[in-house]
């Protein structure tokens, strides 16, 4: 067995994305251009057609879009769970707007339907689910609430490329949000690098976010350059702002997506052998998804129990003196600095019990079988 240090986690990019790369420097052209589109229009057939695809410089980007496109502004509050990366509560801000936490459902780890059925007021305006470390959330809840009061959806869907919720795929018309945001983050089952898509139902806010996402100009940059219509001529109708995904980007984004069953395989069957491996440890293994969903397994989060023979803190540590990368989804917002004055002390019972016992193992698509070996092998001999 290969007993070198495994990190917690390793791109998969091979020959195609770096020759794709390479003809699109080599085209002269290396904003958006052809590439993009091309990305834009195998997301929406691959999401059923009848949405609308933009790609952009990051799921940060599309939510911030994806808000503005839901008329989302100052004094409205948006409701999203306390268990997130920071971005997801930003963006809210970048609108002037409040975010409202939630706690988290205890089983699934994701926003709780009965949290935001409580936390709704006359000020509501957006829900964000996030759909944590691949497993879906209730949409079909989420969406009843939200229809019994008005409200949109905006998926935080940035672990979740490919996942179902009640069978269909996050992101179609089908899975009832008005819009979602999907990640091409380094680490996610798909990368450009850095970049996002933002998926939206309506053609009318689609169009709205198209002009948003280039300035606020009128005209598409590319065409500009391309048609009849002399290139000076454009006019800007709003302040926009500058979220529209390169071509070099865009061309790694198309090789990686035609790759998509294959990572997906790759981690699902990974999570699969982490299950058997360690179900007889003192641990909590990740939730799995729902009858007729379907998990992504962006991330595979276990909890260390209370009859472990030592602390999450002193597991990581033991984890990386043995070289195995391992991280932590997330410290609640609640408890960060700049949050923490949106909430009162106590509300989150769920977030903080899962917190104090989290961690990531590695997880990737080009993982191997020694390399998973290895870590269960550690994590056996720590916990035993």
């Amino acid at each position: 067995m290969n007993h070198s240090n495994v990190p917690f986690f390793r791109p998969s990019i091979g020959d195609a994305e770096i020759d794709a790369v390479t003809k699109v420097m080599r085209s002269g052209w290396l904003t958006t251009a052809s590439e993009a589109p091309a990305l834009e229009k195998s997301f929406e057939e691959y999401l059923g057609g009848d949405v609308h695809a933009l790609a952009v410089t990051s799921a940060t980007a599309a939510l911030h879009l994806g808000l503005d496109a839901l008329g989302v502004g100052p004094g409205d509050e948006v409701i999203l769970p306390t268990l997130t990366f920071t971005a997801t509560a930003e963006v809210v801000r970048y609108m002037g707007a409040t975010p409202v936490l939630v706690d988290i459902d205890p089983a699934t780890l994701c926003l709780s339907v009965d949290g935001v059925r409580t936390a709704i007021t006359p000020r509501t305006k957006t829900v964000m689910p996030v759909h944590f470390a691949g497993r879906a959330c209730d949409m079909a809840g989420l969406r009843a609430l939200a229809d019994a009061h008005g409200l949109t959806i905006l998926d935080d869907a940035a672990h979740a490329l490919p996942a179902k919720t009640g069978g269909a795929l996050i992101g179609s018309a089908a899975a009832q949000a008005d819009a979602t945001a999907f990640s091409f983050y380094a680490n996610k089952t798909m990368t450009t690098g850095e970049g996002g898509m933002l998926i939206v139902a309506d053609a009318d806010r689609a169009a709205r976010s198209r002009t948003m996402r280039l300035h606020g100009i009128d005209r598409d940059v590319f065409k500009r350059f391309t048609d009849t219509k002399a290139p000076w001529i454009y006019d800007v109708v709003a302040p926009g702002f500058k979220y529209n995904l390169t071509d070099m980007a865009a061309a790694i984004g198309r090789v990686q997506f035609s790759r998509l069953s294959e990572f997906l395989d790759a981690r699902t069957t990974r999570a699969a052998i982490y299950d058997d491996a360690l179900s007889d440890l003192p641990l909590t293994l990740p939730p799995h998804a729902a009858p007729g969903d379907m998990h992504s397994w962006h991330l595979y989060c276990v909890r260390i129990r209370e009859d472990a023979p030592l602390s999450r803190d002193a597991f990581i540590n033991a984890m990386k003196d043995e070289g195995i990368g391992t991280s932590v989804h997330y410290r609640p917002l609640h408890q960060m600095t700049y949050w923490r004055h949106l909430v009162d002390k106590g509300k989150f019972p769920n977030a903080d019990a899962y917190f104090e016992r989290c961690v990531t193992l590695p997880l990737f698509m080009s993982m191997t079988d020694d390399e998973q070996a290895r870590v269960i092998t550690v994590v056996r001999q720590i916990l035993s």
